[in-house]
């Protein structure tokens, strides 16, 4: 692992922040030519830039509240890891869809030319999750179980590298929604089957993560993840005619 890659004086550069910035601009740039192909005006751009900056504070913000009582809160949200997915979906779709309407750029459209930057930038995210050693799960004794000695927190057990799992799965899902919008899907289909997927990808990757069960063995993430899982099937269901070219 590599948590810090370079340090000019005080200031540290860490492997984190740089995925994530990395995460943002290829997100960026993925909306941008999904944009374009839809239609949508240049406000869209502005309304991704703000979802990004709101995504980053709410993904901060909900991982702090989560493991709130393991150390001072300024400490917890100033750590140079420690992003909750969840946190930043909800704050970066909810600031994006602010910006969107305040446009008056059709919502549902741009969410869905959104979905593939969005399962992308959360791809690259989790590498920068591994190189800071955040996020890991439960130990094991399969060959590529990692052990994270500067990790958050530290281990020197090897454990399965959840990071990776969900990168592995993520890149597909993005592939895909680019092939569905290609093919005529519709826009709130998309968008189901971004919500479905995402959600089972993380409900799934929960068994083998280190996370407090609050509810029976479900994890918060879990009853999240089962939440989205309902609110696409809610909304992609019924949409089946392809969308005009």
């Amino acid at each position: 692992m590599y948590p810090v890659i370079a340090r000019i004086g005080t200031f540290e550069i860490t492997s984190f922040g740089l995925l994530v910035g990395v995460a943002a601009l290829v997100a960026l740039w993925l909306f941008s030519r999904e944009g374009q192909r839809s239609g949508l005006s240049d406000a869209a751009i502005n309304a991704a830039v703000g979802g990004v900056l709101g995504g980053l504070f709410g993904a901060k913000l909900l991982w702090t509240i989560e493991f709130s009582g393991t150390a001072p809160l300024s400490s917890l949200f100033f750590s140079r890891g420690g992003l909750s997915w969840f946190g930043g979906l909800l704050g970066g779709v909810g600031t994006g869809v602010w910006m969107l309407r305040r446009a008056r750029v059709p919502v549902m459209r741009a969410v869905a030319a959104a979905t593939p930057a969005l399962a992308i930038g959360h791809a690259i995210g989790r590498v920068g999750c591994f190189l800071v050693g955040d996020d890991y799960g439960r130990p094991t004794a399969l060959p590529w179980g990692v052990a994270f000695p500067l990790g958050l927190p530290p281990t020197e057990t090897a454990v399965h590298p959840t990071q990776l799992y969900e990168t592995a799965l993520l890149l597909p899902l993005a592939a895909l929604l680019i092939r569905c919008r290609r093919r005529g899907w519709t826009d709130r289909k998309v968008v189901g089957l971004y919500l479905a997927l995402a959600g089972a990808i993380r409900f799934g990757i929960e068994f083998v993560r280190v996370n407090r069960a609050i509810v029976g063995s479900f994890t918060l993430a879990q009853l999240i993840a089962l939440a989205l899982i309902a609110v696409g099937a809610y909304v992609g269901a019924g949409f089946s005619r392809p969308r005009a070219a």
